[in-house]
């Protein structure tokens, strides 16, 4: 009996923590994207002009391509 409830509550422990580790990395996560969003068109034109360039939406376009299919 001492062997069997000690193996038991190993299990639950373990449940429970793995629960409530997902919880809180899924909470983090979430957290970490809103405060830095992955870039989008804007930024990459910002980042044209800060190098004296204007682009065009097909450079704009090229570069959200490249970035995507490397995710």
């Amino acid at each position: 009996m001492n062997l069997g409830s000690s193996i038991l509550f190993t299990l639950v422990g373990l449940i429970i923590g793995g629960f409530l580790g997902f919880y809180f990395t899924r909470k983090k996560f979430e957290k970490e994207l809103k405060e830095n969003p992955p870039i989008n068109e804007k930024m990459i034109r910002a980042m044209f002009l800060q190098m004296g360039r204007k682009p065009s939406e097909a450079q704009i376009r090229q570069i959200m391509k490249s970035m995507n299919a490397n995710r």
